[in-house]
């Protein structure tokens, strides 16, 4: 009986809650009672219907894989349709025979859970031992389910040897377990094994839709999409989340409720990140970035859910690999369209930064800013597009309303000077052409302005692409200005510094040996082999370096490669002892006077 102040503390809650105290979790009130309704483990559970159909049971089932995939599930299933008097054409329990009707009142005596977990010793093993010699009392097997059986102690596992491997014709055993590795070899070698599957994220997200409509519950496909994300491959996971966000916003599940509840970074972030990239827009990408870490979300955690977008992107460039993306509809229309927008070579280069980022992420002391720093790299992918050095200049900008041609007298010629860099900033392109013939005047084309760094663009990197191909097809004007070999080394040491944060091993190639000037226009490189002509990126980028710095585009790159000396390396006995004596010859007398020739 209750008190006074128990009545008037907990009487109104109940009259208020009355189904509380009956309330199950999702997780266990839709648990499967069918093999039909295991959820994306039809390979397993099509087998286990065979077997029973064809009375090829054996005496033994290990199943093994990660959390909440359905293994304990499938042994109970199994256990009670094997015991079922009527079982259906399908190879179900019918659930109206004794035997199901005891299973599914938990009082079946046929049916044995241990958990071995706190029951691993040899005295728990022999008692289920002597156990297995009775006889069933209704139904035709006694099954034996073992859940996490890796946590048996090893004298446990060889006390439950002999019995697994022959035990009375009506006892089964079903071992299940996350960690099949630490199961010894003489009990896997004694079960069938099957290996359970991670579900995938549509199957989970299909049987929550299932879920909510089966407890009235609306729910928008991107927050069930999410959710089947966060759970990682378990179904109990899922629903555990499920519920939990049933209680945080009632009848109606949204997409901003799931991302608030979770703590996940809403993936519209990503694609404006994306978009900005695309257009050079540096500012707008430091802002959204600031506006996630103010949100309290960890910059690792934007680091790796920017590798996937990235990867997502990628996949979408094929319709072969667009099957590999495990988002809902809506979502994949989103990342398609976007992903027409990418090159596939920046997506490439992007992710090779996110991931760097990603690996050094942890030894950085300034985190903010070795992040900002790659999102920054990948902005400068626009400007490589062009073959124009990253840490150099932005993309071009066309220059609008310039005069069609000008007097060849009033174009400056520019005049080689010992600061490369100087001279690749202040020489504009349209400054070293020249008229040829009288259309000239109607074919000038617009000069390119080089924009500082750090400024937008506004260009995008497929429009910018599109120029280059244009500016490659032009007739290149004949630039063959004088240079020195103090002036080539200065500019070859630049184009090294700047490379390396680009391709640090065709940097290294190029940057071991200093270049020879022969003859005014052959440039001499000394490589230890020919692998960095493969680079066609990095010897496109040297040589417009070379052009823009040294204002000569007639020169001619001669790799030669450097021979090495071959040295004999003593390999043998005697090899050894011919060393040996170059250095002591009396070792020559002493082999002989000894008599050691065998011997070598």
């Amino acid at each position: 009986m209750f008190t006074q102040r128990e009545k008037v503390v907990i009487l109104p809650f109940i009259l208020r809650y009355p189904d509380m105290e009956n309330f199950v979790v999702s997780a266990r009130k839709y648990r499967p009672m069918t093999f039909d309704t295991v959820v994306g483990q039809s390979s397993i559970t099509n087998t286990l219907k065979n077997a029973i159909r064809n009375n090829t049971l054996a005496q033994a089932f290990l199943f093994c894989g990660p959390r909440g995939v359905g293994k304990t599930t499938c042994a109970r299933i199994m256990a009670k349709t094997i015991n079922c008097l009527n079982p259906t054409e399908n190879m179900e329990a019918c659930n109206e025979c004794e035997s199901c009707r005891a299973f599914n009142n938990n009082a079946s005596f046929n049916i044995y859970e241990l958990d071995a977990a706190s029951n691993n010793s040899v005295e728990d093993i022999r008692s289920l031992v002597d156990q297995v010699r009775i006889p069933p009392q209704i139904g035709q097997y006694k099954v034996y389910i073992i859940d996490e059986v890796h946590m048996l102690s090893a004298a446990a596992f060889n006390a439950f040897l002999k019995t697994l491997e022959e035990p009375p014709a009506y006892a089964k055993f079903i071992l299940a377990t996350t960690e099949k590795h630490k199961i010894i070899p003489t009990i896997l070698s004694r079960c069938q094994i099957f290996d359970f599957k991670r579900i995938t994220v549509d199957d989970i997200a299909k049987h929550l839709a299932f879920v909510a409509q089966s407890e009235g519950v609306t729910a928008e496909p991107e927050a069930l999409n999410i959710i089947a994300q966060k759970a990682d491959g378990a179904l109990r996971d899922a629903l555990s989340i499920f519920d939990q966000m049933v209680s945080f916003s009632g009848k109606n599940i949204t997409y901003k409720d799931v991302i608030d509840n979770l703590n996940v970074l809403d993936y519209d972030y990503y694609f404006q990140i994306v978009d900005h990239i695309l257009r050079g827009e540096t500012s707008d990408i430091l802002l959204i970035l600031n506006d996630i870490i103010s949100k309290g979300f960890e910059p690792q955690h934007f680091v790796s859910g920017m590798g996937n977008h990235l990867r997502s992107l990628m996949v979408c460039k094929d319709p072969i690999t667009v099957q590999l993306l495990e988002v809902s509809e809506q979502l994949r229309q989103r990342y398609l369209t976007q992903a027409q927008a990418c090159p596939l070579p920046f997506l490439i280069k992007a992710l090779e930064i996110n991931n760097q980022c990603d690996i050094d992420y942890r030894a950085a002391n300034n985190k903010r800013l070795h992040l900002e720093i790659a999102l920054l790299k990948m902005c400068a992918l626009c400007s490589q597009a062009l073959n124009i050095p990253t840490a150099q200049a932005q993309p071009v900008q066309v220059a609008q309303n310039k005069p069609a041609q000008q007097p060849v007298s009033q174009q400056p010629t520019p005049q080689p000077t010992n600061n490369p860099t100087i001279q690749q900033s202040t020489a504009p392109v349209s400054t070293l052409r020249q008229a040829q013939g009288p259309t000239a005047a109607t074919s000038a084309q617009p000069t390119p302005v080089v924009r500082p760094r750090g400024t937008s663009s506004g260009i995008s990197i497929n429009k910018a692409m599109q120029q280059a191909e244009q500016k490659s097809e032009e007739k290149e004007e004949t630039w063959d200005n004088a240079f020195t070999q103090e002036q080539l080394t200065a500019s070859w040491g630049d184009f090294v510094n700047r490379y390396k944060n680009i391709s640090q091993s065709f940097a290294a190639a190029i940057g071991k040996y200093t270049p020879k000037l022969i003859g005014g226009s052959e440039i001499h490189i000394s490589v230890d082999n020919m692998l960095f002509e493969r680079n066609a990126d990095g010897m496109s980028a040297l040589k417009n370096h070379l052009k823009n710095t040294l204002h000569n585009n007639q020169f001619k790159l001669v790799p030669e490669v450097m021979e090495r000396p071959a040295e004999i390396e003593a390999y043998t006995d005697k090899d050894k002892f011919e060393k040996m004596v170059e250095e002591r010859p009396y070792l020559r007398t002493l082999q002989t006077e000894l008599k050691l020739e065998g011997d070598l």
